[in-house]
């Protein structure tokens, strides 16, 4: 009889079930296979199983849809998952609030859609957001196309329930707006990545957000070009709702062709946005049709599947000041011509966030593509900026972060890390 038994919530220890709950979307292959996926449906049943694992010292791993891109959600030997996935209820929306309560299980897109009902709308989007869970992108801090106007989840994370360790269920921030009662545990959480605590239920504020008034999609004769066009949004005091860049390489992927493709969104006056874009592009298209919009955004939102196509990815994820996006660029490619690999660029541009993707044979990594990512880690922080934006640390990047954070503040990290979870057992591993 296992501990788990005594917790009264559904468990299994199936090796089909262990196989696909060891593993993420980042490659990462864990040091053997967890013992067990447990699927608890309330905050109860996640408090239960936290207090067997905080006694017997057992890890645990909180897992909600397994998109993660770093190995974050990855699970090994004496290791059990915490699979969220069936807490996926919307447990309260009051428009008049401009709030929703739901629970870590419920897919991204279901709660915009909801908000959407309602005349609102969940602002943060990452591009897995018809797959990914609430509970996953509270863990990353997930941007995603729209956060260059509207924020980042951490943005949108008003309060959290959240249970602990050794299974004290704890609330954090507010229902309201505003509120600077105590410190900041709500925002410490967000972006923790499952190291401090299981969320099960998140507050998340709801906007009422204009609707666009026009795509524009603007061709490049390189990827500096498109960058720098972005840049000059900025220098021009235009804010749009999204400017999501594409290189020749993901064009091709997508069976599409040109050189780079920057998608800028605006829910105000377009003419200025097309007159700054205009110079310097080969070509420019203004649409105020939603189903021309549509289909757009659907192309980016596929772009990293289709680059999976052509082989095994390694999904890098920098983002640098906004002004030295095209010096980033440049020198994405000469990492490329320097270590003969194949990369493909994509960028939330409107806030300086890259996603070089280094393309490798699906049976290996070559040592090759190891090396081009550590030189575009390095080159982010050369340029004042960071190994991550938006996809977190999982396992893949903690070196870099100590090199980011510097000894001091990555020490009182470990610190706060020990204060929550004293016996390491919440994704042990990850993160730090």
């Amino acid at each position: 009889m296992s501990w788990l038994d005594t917790t009264g919530v559904e468990w299994t220890a199936d090796p089909a079930a262990l196989a696909v709950a060891r593993l993420d979307r980042s490659g990462v292959e864990p040091d053997g296979t967890p013992s067990a996926v447990v699927f608890p449906r309330t905050a109860a049943d996640v408090q239960a199983v936290l207090r067997g694992a905080s006694a017997t010292r057992t890890p645990v791993v909180p897992r909600g849809a397994g998109t993660a891109l770093t190995g974050a959600t990855t699970a090994g030997a004496g290791e059990i998952v915490l699979d969220l996935s069936r807490m996926n209820r919307i447990l309260d929306l009051r428009p008049d609030d401009g709030i929703a309560v739901a629970e870590p299980g419920v897919i991204t897109a279901d709660l915009d859609r909801a908000a959407a009902a309602a005349g609102l709308a969940y602002a943060p989007d990452p591009a897995s957001v018809e797959i990914s869970t609430i509970g996953g992108n509270i863990a990353t801090n997930a941007g995603g196309l729209r956060c260059a106007k509207y924020g980042v989840t951490r943005d949108a994370v008003l309060g959290l329930d959240v249970v602990l360790a050794d299974g004290r269920l704890i609330s954090t921030g507010r229902a309201t707006l505003k509120g600077v009662a105590g410190y900041d545990l709500t925002g410490l959480f967000v972006g923790s990545e499952g190291t401090l605590g299981v969320v099960v239920s998140a507050t998340l504020r709801l906007r009422p957000l204009p609707a666009p008034t026009a795509t524009i999609a603007a061709t490049y004769p390189s990827l500096a070009a498109a960058a720098d066009a972005s840049v000059a949004l900025t220098a021009a005091r235009i804010q749009p709702v999204m400017a999501e860049l594409l290189d020749a390489a993901t064009l091709a992927a997508l069976g599409l062709s040109g050189a780079a493709l920057l998608i800028v969104q605006v829910d105000d006056d377009p003419a200025p946005a097309e007159a700054v874009l205009k110079p310097g592009a080969v070509e420019l298209r203004s649409s105020t049709d939603p189903a021309e919009a549509a289909t757009l955004l659907a192309a980016r939102r596929q772009a990293l599947p289709a680059i999976e196509r052509l082989g095994r990815p390694l999904i890098e994820d920098i983002a640098v000041p906004r002004s030295r996006m095209a010096d980033a660029i440049r020198s994405i490619e000469e990492i490329a011509h320097r270590h003969d690999v194949r990369i493909c660029t994509l960028a939330h541009a409107g806030d300086g966030n890259l996603h070089p993707i280094i393309v490798t044979d699906r049976d290996a990594i070559a040592p090759a593509a190891h090396r081009a990512a550590e030189d575009i880690f390095a080159l982010a922080l050369d340029l004042g900026g960071t190994v991550t934006g938006e996809h977190g640390v999982g396992t893949l990047k903690r070196a870099w972060l100590a090199r980011e954070l510097g000894p001091d503040s990555h020490a009182l990290q470990q610190q706060l890390k020990a204060v929550f979870d004293p016996l390491n057992i919440l994704n042990p591993g990850k993160a730090l």
